[in-house]
């Protein structure tokens, strides 16, 4: 087989290939197989005419076309791999000449890596926010558990901030009803800012049984992003009677029998949020500054792709109707063509993020062990609610096993990378004292092999 490559641009290529059908004795049998059992030839039983016979029964032609689209795939795999290509997405496939009896000859235009090449990067240096405080994250993660056994009892008093009341909403526009924007019997906590502009405001001071009037844009249905003359009427007023911190209060909560070992855990685990959310900013901040500081192209192709994908999967939420999307944008003053925009400025993020890591994974030499795959399977079948095995077959069926093994790759070249950083807040402290979540990984090669 002989190959070339043309550089189109600095991301597509042109593949010239030619297959001499000397190296095709394997194709040909079995193409001459398949079609042989799937026509009837007078005087032959199914499967055993001669390929002779065959060809003046179905032609030559046929033979050809089979033989050629069963070779493409691993012909069109080696000329990338001679021609150092690294392909991206699907190939223009087109069959050139057909030399019959000597060879085929096709050309494939694709999208490729571009070339990527790696400064130096020990010694490069980010800066994040200061690490949370571990004691206002542990008394914040005791509120909440407090919240969460708290119970409600009706006041006689107008309603205050963070009460939780129960409420009827009307409303009208141009004085005639809106259906989909009127409900009764909502809860809502005053403050939570969950429902229309307006909402909040009118509710603090009210009593129960009284009704106020106030201006809001609707936010969903037929009406959305017009403005509405809306009624709230509170039905019942509850404040939230929080439990006290003591040992029944752990015991009940908590599998711990004291107060206090319900607080040491608290705090263990806040000291862990909060230092896996510095480590998190510090990934980010170092991924970022790598694609802010290496300058390559990136494919318009793949960009238009992710793109797509980007705004389909949005769309999917409502319905696939665009101008539900476009009403809904507009109540919160965007556009469809800012949605459009910043789903393409997402698109090239994550592609040049994708295509820079990849190059890291190859020049340090990135391996992915079993372990590696295992714990990654095992942390997104617990987002998804999902034991291993079930998601593992899941990932199988829709074909995505590799894009996991590319994933766990990338993920590990970024963490190799960041060992080379100096991390700082914005203090000028600088963070080490992060090593527990990168660890496990293989030695980097010296900055100066690195960048050879």
């Amino acid at each position: 087989m002989k190959s070339s490559v043309e550089q189109l641009t600095s991301t597509r290529v042109k593949l010239t290939v030619e297959v001499p059908f000397d190296e095709l004795k394997d194709e040909f049998d079995k193409a001459y197989d398949t079609i042989a059992n799937q026509v009837n030839i007078p005087g032959f039983r199914k499967g055993h005419a001669p390929a002779k016979v065959l060809e003046s029964h179905v032609g030559r032609g046929a033979i050809l076309e089979t033989v050629f689209n069963d070779m493409l795939p691993s012909r069109y795999e080696e000329a990338c791999n001679e021609n150092n290509v690294h392909p991206l997405g699907s190939p223009d496939v087109d069959l050139t000449e057909i030399n019959d009896p000597e060879s085929f000859v096709f050309t494939a235009e694709v999208d490729c890596r571009p070339e990527i090449k790696l400064p130096k990067i020990e010694g490069m240096e980010v800066e994040v926010e200061p690490r949370k405080s571990i004691d206002e994250a542990a008394e914040q993660g005791m509120a909440d558990l407090q919240e969460r056994f708290a119970v409600l009892k009706g006041v006689d008093r107008p309603v205050e901030e963070d009460d939780f009341v129960s409420i009827d909403l009307d409303a009208t526009i141009d004085g005639e009803p809106v259906p989909e924007a009127s409900t009764k019997g909502l809860s809502h906590k005053v403050g939570s800012g969950e429902l229309i502009d307006g909402l909040e405001e009118a509710l603090v001071g009210m009593k129960e049984g009284e009704t106020r009037e106030f201006k809001s844009k609707l936010m969903a249905g037929e009406s959305a992003g017009e403005e509405a003359d809306v009624s709230v009427t509170v039905t019942k007023i509850q404040e939230q009677e929080l439990p006290e911190l003591d040992d029944d209060f752990a015991q009940m909560a908590s599998e711990f029998d004291t107060i206090e070992e319900l607080k040491d855990d608290l705090q263990r685990r806040a000291e862990a949020a909060t230092q896996s959310e510095q480590a998190s900013a510090i990934r980010d901040a170092v991924l970022k500054h790598l694609t802010d500081t290496i300058e390559f192209d990136v494919p318009e192709g793949i960009v238009e792709e992710q793109t797509q994908a980007r705004i389909n999967q949005v769309l999917s939420q409502f319905g696939n109707d665009e101008n539900m999307l476009k009403t809904i944008l507009e109540s919160q003053n965007s556009s469809l063509e800012q949605f459009y925009e910043e789903a393409k400025e997402g698109a090239v993020e994550g592609v040049r993020s994708q295509l820079l890591l990849d190059v890291i994974a190859e020049e340090r030499e990135i391996e992915i062990s079993q372990n590696d795959l295992t714990e990654a399977v095992v942390a997104q079948a617990q987002q998804y609610n999902m034991e291993p095995d079930q998601f593992v077959k899941l990932v199988q069926q829709q074909g995505q096993l590799s894009n996991l093994f590319t994933d766990v790759r990338r993920n590990k070249a970024l963490f190799s990378v960041i060992r080379d950083f100096t991390a700082k807040d914005t203090n000028g402290k600088v963070i080490d004292d992060l090593g527990a979540f990168f660890e496990d990984l293989p030695d980097a090669p010296a900055a100066e092999e690195a960048t050879e």
